[in-house]
Protein backbone atom coordinates (compact mmCIF):
# COMPACT_ATOMS: atom_id res chain seq x y z
CA UNK A 1 0.00 0.00 0.00
CA UNK A 2 1.19 3.39 -0.41
CA UNK A 3 -0.30 6.83 0.58
CA UNK A 4 0.92 9.69 -1.56
CA UNK A 5 0.50 12.79 -0.04
CA UNK A 6 0.54 15.96 -2.04
CA UNK A 7 -0.32 20.14 -1.83
CA UNK A 8 1.86 21.38 1.26
CA UNK A 9 3.81 24.90 0.50
CA UNK A 10 3.78 28.31 2.06
CA UNK A 11 0.51 30.68 2.62
CA UNK A 12 0.46 33.37 4.02
CA UNK A 13 -2.10 33.73 7.22
CA UNK A 14 -5.75 33.78 5.77
CA UNK A 15 -4.49 32.45 2.69
CA UNK A 16 -5.22 28.66 1.89
CA UNK A 17 -4.03 25.51 0.44
CA UNK A 18 -5.25 22.05 -0.56
CA UNK A 19 -3.93 18.86 0.81
CA UNK A 20 -4.48 15.49 -0.98
CA UNK A 21 -4.04 12.05 -0.09
CA UNK A 22 -4.50 9.02 -2.99
CA UNK A 23 -4.18 5.58 -1.41
CA UNK A 24 -3.01 2.65 -3.71
CA UNK A 25 -1.86 -0.78 -3.74
CA UNK A 26 -4.71 -2.56 -2.06
CA UNK A 27 -8.21 -3.66 -3.35
CA UNK A 28 -9.45 -4.02 0.09
CA UNK A 29 -12.07 -1.52 1.68
CA UNK A 30 -11.07 2.01 2.92
CA UNK A 31 -12.63 2.67 6.30
CA UNK A 32 -11.92 5.42 8.28
CA UNK A 33 -9.41 8.02 6.44
CA UNK A 34 -7.75 10.84 9.05
CA UNK A 35 -5.47 13.69 8.45
CA UNK A 36 -3.09 14.02 11.39
CA UNK A 37 -0.53 17.17 11.91
CA UNK A 38 2.91 17.59 13.93
CA UNK A 39 4.23 20.80 14.81
CA UNK A 40 7.93 21.04 15.61
CA UNK A 41 8.29 19.88 19.02
CA UNK A 42 4.84 18.92 19.50
CA UNK A 43 2.96 15.45 19.43
CA UNK A 44 0.97 14.41 16.69
CA UNK A 45 -2.70 15.17 16.23
CA UNK A 46 -5.63 14.51 14.90
CA UNK A 47 -6.91 16.93 12.75
CA UNK A 48 -9.86 15.47 10.83
CA UNK A 49 -11.12 12.43 9.43
CA UNK A 50 -14.11 10.78 7.42
CA UNK A 51 -16.07 7.90 7.29
CA UNK A 52 -17.11 6.32 3.86
CA UNK A 53 -20.24 7.85 4.02
CA UNK A 54 -18.61 11.61 4.34
CA UNK A 55 -19.40 11.85 8.45
CA UNK A 56 -16.47 14.38 9.43
CA UNK A 57 -14.84 15.14 12.60
CA UNK A 58 -12.57 17.69 13.13
CA UNK A 59 -10.27 19.00 16.12
CA UNK A 60 -11.43 21.94 17.82
CA UNK A 61 -8.95 24.53 16.47
CA UNK A 62 -9.28 23.62 12.99
CA UNK A 63 -13.38 23.38 12.79
CA UNK A 64 -15.04 26.02 10.71
CA UNK A 65 -11.55 26.55 8.72
CA UNK A 66 -10.70 23.23 7.05
CA UNK A 67 -12.81 20.77 5.41
CA UNK A 68 -11.95 17.41 5.17
CA UNK A 69 -13.93 15.16 2.00
CA UNK A 70 -13.16 12.01 0.10
CA UNK A 71 -13.48 10.41 -3.36
CA UNK A 72 -13.97 7.14 -2.54
CA UNK A 73 -13.92 5.97 -6.38
CA UNK A 74 -10.56 7.34 -6.25
CA UNK A 75 -9.29 6.22 -2.93
CA UNK A 76 -8.41 9.96 -2.82
CA UNK A 77 -8.92 11.99 0.20
CA UNK A 78 -8.56 15.80 0.97
CA UNK A 79 -8.15 18.63 3.05
CA UNK A 80 -9.03 22.39 2.19
CA UNK A 81 -7.04 24.39 4.59
CA UNK A 82 -8.93 27.96 4.88
CA UNK A 83 -7.91 30.98 7.03
CA UNK A 84 -4.65 29.82 7.95
CA UNK A 85 -2.70 30.60 10.82
CA UNK A 86 0.62 30.50 11.84
CA UNK A 87 -0.50 28.18 14.20
CA UNK A 88 -1.23 25.77 11.63
CA UNK A 89 1.99 25.30 10.50
CA UNK A 90 3.11 21.54 10.37
CA UNK A 91 3.71 18.45 8.50
CA UNK A 92 0.27 17.21 7.76
CA UNK A 93 0.42 13.25 7.37
CA UNK A 94 -2.29 11.20 6.03
CA UNK A 95 -3.68 8.16 7.77
CA UNK A 96 -5.93 5.36 5.84
CA UNK A 97 -7.22 2.44 7.99
CA UNK A 98 -8.50 -0.83 5.49
CA UNK A 99 -11.00 -2.94 6.69
CA UNK A 100 -9.67 -7.20 6.79
CA UNK A 101 -11.29 -9.85 5.37
CA UNK A 102 -10.79 -13.06 5.73
CA UNK A 103 -7.02 -13.34 5.22
CA UNK A 104 -5.97 -9.96 6.02
CA UNK A 105 -6.17 -8.36 9.31
CA UNK A 106 -7.60 -5.12 9.70
CA UNK A 107 -4.87 -2.35 9.25
CA UNK A 108 -3.74 1.43 8.62
CA UNK A 109 -1.09 3.31 6.54
CA UNK A 110 0.41 6.49 7.26
CA UNK A 111 1.71 9.09 4.04
CA UNK A 112 4.62 10.27 4.18
CA UNK A 113 3.97 13.94 5.16
CA UNK A 114 3.52 17.01 3.66
CA UNK A 115 4.75 20.59 5.12
CA UNK A 116 2.44 23.65 5.65
CA UNK A 117 4.46 26.76 6.42
CA UNK A 118 2.16 29.85 7.16
CA UNK A 119 3.78 33.14 7.42
CA UNK A 120 2.30 35.79 9.56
Amino acid sequence: VQLQASGGGVAQAGGSLTLSCAASGSELSINLMSWYRQAPGKERQLVADITPSGSANYAESVKGRFTISRDNAKSTMYLLLNNLKPEDTAVYYCNVFYSGDFSNPPRDYWGQGTLVTVSS
